[in-house]
């Protein structure tokens, strides 16, 4: 007999995994069917190190993976069935990259397993998705949750593309100036401390702090910075586990300014991906479940899967989420007014429009202020050193030709 990791849901909509002993894995399934458990995937235990090194170098881009659920929707309104969409895209897909994948989602398919389970299966894509099919084969409207999905990959994208434009030029900025002093402390400004020590040049008051702070301490420079590689490297790290991710968010929650946009943006996401899973006509529970999941943050998903476990036992989401004390105030009104008037999906689209716009618009007003700063600091910290670093020279020759 051999063991079977599963992912399984039971009929109060939670999600687990299970070891199941059988001697295939289609008995594995039918056990677990014969319970009442609907099964997401079944992998042999002893594969699942080799699956995760399969699926990280596997990983689909953003673009590619639009493209393909544009594709795959369209073929099936016109009426394809999936496996034949799926043979379709597995060989013509405009991505090398996605064919194998296809062709694997496809041998699944054809083997007899649902499309929600392939794309389970194959453990890369987003769980959001996953349970988005899993809802469209249920409700057997597949392209229409198709349509919001595509829909929610666009603003989702859009919104990154934003965000990604604001903090380019910041970022170019920081780079360049931190490159121009790497190369005047390390090979500049020494090289000037010869010469002036070679002609024996006196020096001005700028011009020695300058080469007494490079020169006097310039180990002590590199040391700090390898330091602050190291600390950084460890706080990566760190971040990566359950505990570390939540106290560094809760770090972050303490920002001044920073802090309440962090905020905004996870609840933005949630909110985002909560909507499209309700709209596809997945149940609550299992849908703050698998949100849960989707999000980057230790601190959020915490929060979330706690709000999923008070409304199993009866309170409703705003109260749920109120609980956790991270939710903006505004978001968990305007989430009962929809919990009230039977609207929650299109009430938390609303509110994760409402919260990225104006996450957008603060992040560019800071940026804009802060880009200034950066460029007047740049500008002083080079131009103190080149009026330094040239100061004895204009001297000898202003002293010379006195002479």
């Amino acid at each position: 007999m051999a063991e079977f990791v599963c992912k399984v849901a039971d009929a109060e909509g939670r999600v687990f995994q299970h070891v199941e002993s059988a001697s295939s894995e289609q008995e594995a399934r039918s056990r677990l069917s014969e319970r009442g458990l609907y099964v997401y995937w079944v992998r042999p235990r002893r594969a699942l190190g080799l699956t995760g090194l399969r699926s990280r170098s596997r990983l689909v881009r953003g673009t590619e993976f639009l493209i393909f659920n544009q594709q795959f929707n369209t073929l099936i309104r016109a009426g394809l069935p999936i496996l034949q969409a799926l043979d379709l895209l597995a060989e013509r897909a405009g991505s090398h990259r996605l064919r194998p994948l296809l062709r694997d989602l496809r041998d699944r398919v054809r083997g007899g397993a649902l499309l929600s389970e392939a794309i389970a299966a194959e453990g890369i894509f987003p769980p959001v998705y996953v349970t988005c099919i899993l809802a469209g084969e249920k409700s057997g409207n597949l392209p229409s949750v198709l349509d919001q999905y595509i829909a929610y990959q666009r603003l989702i994208t859009s919104t990154r593309r934003r965000l990604l434009g604001v903090l380019v030029y910041p970022a170019i900025l920081v780079t360049v100036a931190t490159g121009i002093l790497t190369y005047l402390v390390t090979y500049v400004i020494p090289q000037f401390a010869g010469l002036y020590r070679d002609l024996g040049v006196p020096l001005p008051a700028p011009t020695a702090l300058l080469i007494t702070l490079v020169m006097g301490f310039k180990a002590y420079i590199v040391v700090f910075a390898a330091v602050l590689v190291s600390v950084v490297v460890a706080l990566l790290a760190w971040s990566r586990t359950e505990q570390g991710g939540r106290t560094l968010d809760r770090w972050k929650l303490r920002l001044p300014v920073l802090g309440p946009l962090w905020v905004k943006f996870q609840t933005a996401q949630f909110f985002r991906t909560l909507a499209i899973l309700l709209a596809g006509g997945t149940p609550l529970v299992p849908a703050l479940e698998t949100a849960a999941g989707s999000m980057s943050s230790p601190l959020v998903q915490g929060t979330v899967r706690e709000a999923a476990q008070s409304v199993r036992e009866g309170r409703s989401l705003a109260a749920s989420l109120a609980a956790g004390g991270l939710m903006p105030e505004l978001a968990i009104e305007m989430i009962e007014v929809g919990e009230a008037s039977g609207s929650l999906a299109g009430m938390l689209a609303s509110v994760a429009e409402f919260f990225e716009e104006e996450v957008n618009g603060r992040l560019a007003t800071l940026i804009a202020a802060v880009e200034p700063v950066i460029l007047v600091t740049m500008a002083v910290v080079i131009a103190f050193i080149l009026i330094a670093l040239y100061l004895p020279l204009f001297s000898f020759t202003v002293g010379n030709l006195g002479g």
